[in-house]
């Protein structure tokens, strides 16, 4: 390829389509009369052109000037914006017959405009598409871009040639998807060269405020027409796109290259301007965070601004709170809405702290000591919670702490506006205090109502306990588990109290998958939570003494016991903690550390007889004792539970009842098959399938009856969702039998005897005589190798084996 040929490649890359057709023709007969007006914005390749025209020229033989007189020369003139009145007029009145002229569409005056419309001809350069880009690009790096790049190139400069040309060439010869420093620090002398005013509107424009001629007329002490025409004169510059909008890459090359005081300056005063009328100051004010901008107007606007993030963004509203502050607001001025935004992002410590001052020193005390009270239910502290809610006027809340620590009183009508909070709150309350002197069923549609009030609130509500999860304790309390995952799914879904109270609504989740025997999927729930506060640590300890207990894991049951203990130290008993409370009976029973416990547990039993000994919350402490006391060999102790839960006469009361009745007697030696598979089954109905299951196991390891005992497994097992146990005959693709696969694959996971036979309803010596056979089978003579040969037997055997 010939030099010109090579120049003439790389300069139509960068043309527009309409310049390039005047150029062919003029090529094709360069002395032809030519009278052409190229106009566009800023680096968008007027010069390009002039360049193109000039050398066709100048390889014809014609002379190109700036000047007229010579009828045989052509006359190119760059930049006629810039040109005086009389020049134009010169232009406008010579007869040149090749006249190209390159022109902004800003300035216009009226000498240029007739000499425009005189030359007749006119090409308005457009920015170039994502073909040009690429082949741009193409040319520069040797080679075709990557789709992903030649985007970037595009988005970035809004495909305005100056600017893709700086941004390839500032890429040399390695590509990359970031902006380099040098294709910003090259706007330094195009950001030089702007009028003050045009400066001023840029930086506006920076900031959101570019087509805002209220704002504009305000900021540049302008009239509105003075205002469209410092407009004008921006969009000339191509460092706007058509839509107004700065392109990003000039965005990025303002931050870069302007002085940020500069910057911080046109930002504070727009957000003083919007504060003044009344409008969203939020994204000007999210801008000039960390900034260090002070003064009144600017602490102003903070403070408005937190006030607008604060349902949305409690995190952000916090931060533009401290800002404030910082700026120069008094502290008292924020308080209370700064502990706010501090309790709904999860910052009880903070929140508490403000609340306390704004109790003390602020205009709004009863705000402060509603947060207070929000966060030390949070932490336990449900009795001085209520305590504050009822001297900030909050009656329903006030009422649910009250009912929580055994105190009944009345629930009364909410006054003040009908909020959806105080709607939900009044049906919290009455859900609370139907759960203790009214119906479970009651009980619980009050709380689902309430919760579905909330629902629109979403994150953006303050609360010392969501509904959803009242609801769902009411639900697990009495065997509405379909209930109570249903509203925990839909408050997960609508962020119901934001990150204050995820966590709960986790916890819960993974409480009824534990219920269920889903206990993978509630050890995934567990996992994926990260509890800060005493009462989710609580339920966290709790779900991990549940899940260890049901895994037969004593050494993590050990393990985690010693915080367990803490857990119930750290948090006082109430209503809502019988679940855990019940949990940590059973395995302080298991670990013969009964006496830790004591104290709390008598503390939840005066608490329920304070209240009546409401049969909903009783009947989950006495399951609880039960299995305790048969654990701890306690027969009477046991019974006395027996007697307890007979009195429930709720169909899941009943369901209880029918399966303690079977357990104080398989454990007394005394099963009835027909019985205990009923109880079982019974149990899983309510939800309750791996008790169900388990009482199933025990009936059968404890029966004489051998038809009885095969009966009873089958049924354990379906009521743990596997198959039932088929005719012991070896599989066929396997020396071992289908029992002694199930062993071998429990023990391949690391399991111990014990609990392999928990798991299978098997016992510890059944489990070793499977092992002992296997290895005889196998011909394995040690332990090691009866273990690698187990696994191989796994690796060939997929699914159907091992």
């Amino acid at each position: 390829m010939s030099q010109r040929t090579a120049t003439r490649a790389r300069t139509t890359t960068v043309m527009d389509e309409a310049a390039k057709r005047v150029l062919d023709a003029t090529e094709a007969d360069p002395p032809a009369p030519v009278a052409l007006a190229v106009i566009a914005p800023g680096g968008y390749g007027k010069t390009t052109v002039l360049k193109a025209f000039r050398r066709v020229y100048e390889n014809a033989g014609i002379r190109v000037t700036d000047r007229p007189g010579d009828a045989e020369a052509a006359v190119i003139i760059d930049d006629a914006h810039k040109l005086p009145a009389a020049r134009l007029r010169e232009l406008a009145e010579s007869d040149v017959p090749r006249l190209i002229i390159a022109l902004r569409p800003w300035p216009r005056t009226a000498e240029l405009s007739e000499l425009t419309r005189m030359l007749g001809q006119t090409v308005m350069l457009t920015p170039m598409d994502r073909a040009q880009v690429r082949s741009h690009a193409s040319g520069a790096f040797g080679a075709a871009p990557a789709a992903e790049l030649v985007e970037f190139l595009f988005k970035q400069t809004g495909g305005v040639p100056a600017y893709v040309d700086r941004l390839v060439s500032s890429m040399s010869s390695r590509p990359v998807t970031e902006v380099p420093d040098a294709a910003l620090a090259a706007f330094r002398y195009d950001l030089d060269l702007l009028e003050p005013d045009v400066l001023q509107y840029v930086l506006a424009a920076q900031a959101g405020a570019g087509l805002r001629t209220d704002l504009l007329a305000s900021l540049l002490g302008r009239d509105s027409n003075d205002v469209v025409t410092v407009m004008e004169a921006a969009r000339a510059t191509g460092l706007l796109g058509h839509d107004g909008a700065l392109l990003p890459i000039c965005h990025r090359a303002i931050r870069a290259v302007i002085p940020a005081e500069r910057a911080l300056a046109v930002r504070q005063r727009l957000a003083e301007l919007l504060l003044e009328r009344g409008e969203s100051v939020l994204p000007l004010a999210r801008s000039l965070l960390g900034s260090g901008v002070g003064g009144a107007g600017v602490a102003a606007a903070f403070n408005a601004a937190a006030h607008e993030a604060l349902t949305e963004d409690p995190a952000l509203s916090a931060k533009l709170f401290a800002a404030a502050v910082s700026a120069g607001r008094p502290v008292a001025q924020c308080a209370a809405g700064w502990a706010h935004a501090s309790a709904l992002a999860g910052d009880l410590d903070s929140a508490m702290r403000l609340a306390d001052q704004a109790i003390s020193g602020s205009e709004d005390k009863a705000s402060g000591a509603r947060v207070a009270a929000t966060a030390l239910a949070h932490r336990g502290q449900l009795g001085r919670s209520a305590e504050l809610y009822r001297w900030s006027g909050d009656t329903s809340f006030a009422a649910i702490g009250l009912i929580g620590t055994g105190q009944l009183v009345d629930v009364d009508s909410p006054d003040g506006l009908p909020t959806l909070l105080s709607g939900a709150a009044s049906l919290m309350a009455k859900g609370v205090r139907e759960s203790v002197c009214g119906s479970p069923v009651d009980a619980l549609s009050s709380l689902v109502r309430a919760a579905g009030l909330l629902e629109p609130a979403g994150r953006g509500v303050l609360l010392p306990d969501s509904p959803a999860a009242l609801a769902a304790l009411v639900g697990l309390h009495c065997g509405e588990l379909g209930v109570a995952e249903s509203v925990l799914d839909r408050a997960v879904q609508s962020n119901m109290g934001g990150p204050l109270l995820a966590t709960r609504h986790r916890l819960l989740q993974a409480w009824i998958c534990m219920i269920r025997g889903q206990l993978s999927t509630a050890a995934e729930h567990l996992a994926a939570t990260r509890p800060r506060e005493p009462r989710d640590w609580l339920f966290a300890v709790a779900l991990e003494v549940g899940l260890a207990r049901r895994n037969s894991d004593v050494q993590a049951l050990r393990r985690i016991w010693a915080q367990a203990c803490e857990a119930v130290v750290r948090h006082p008993v109430d209503l809502f903690t019988i679940l855990p409370l019940g949990e940590f009976v059973v395995a302080a029973a298991k670990l013969s550390d009964q006496a830790r416990l004591g104290p709390h547990l008598r503390e939840a039993y005066a608490l329920t007889a304070q209240l009546g000994d409401p049969e909903l919350w009783t009947t989950s402490l006495h399951w609880g004792g039960l299995h305790a006391a048969i654990v701890a060999e306690q027969p009477s102790e046991a019974a006395d539970h027996v007697a307890a839960l007979a009195t429930n006469q709720s169909r899941f009361g009943r369901a209880l009842g029918e399966a303690a009745q079977c357990w104080l007697d398989i454990v007394s030696g005394r099963v009835d098959p027909v019985r205990a598979e009923s109880a079982a089954r019974g149990l899983h109905d309510m939800g309750l399938v791996w008790d169900g299951s388990r009482l199933a196991g025990q009936a059968a390891i404890r029966t004489s009856d051998r038809k009885a005992m095969v009966t009873l497994l089958d049924c354990a097992r379906e009521l743990q969702g596997k198959q039932a146990v088929a005719d012991p005959t070896p599989a066929a693709a396997s020396p071992l039998s289908e029992r002694e696969q199930e062993v071998a694959a429990l023990v391949l996971q690391g399991m111990t005897y014990k609990q392999v036979g928990d798991q299978l309803f098997i016992s510890a010596k059944t489990v070793e005589h499977h092992m002992a056979r296997m290895r005889q089978r196998l011909g394995a003579s040690s332990r090691s190798e009866l273990l690698t040969q187990l696994r191989s037997l796994t690796t060939r055997s997929g699914a159907s084996g091992i």
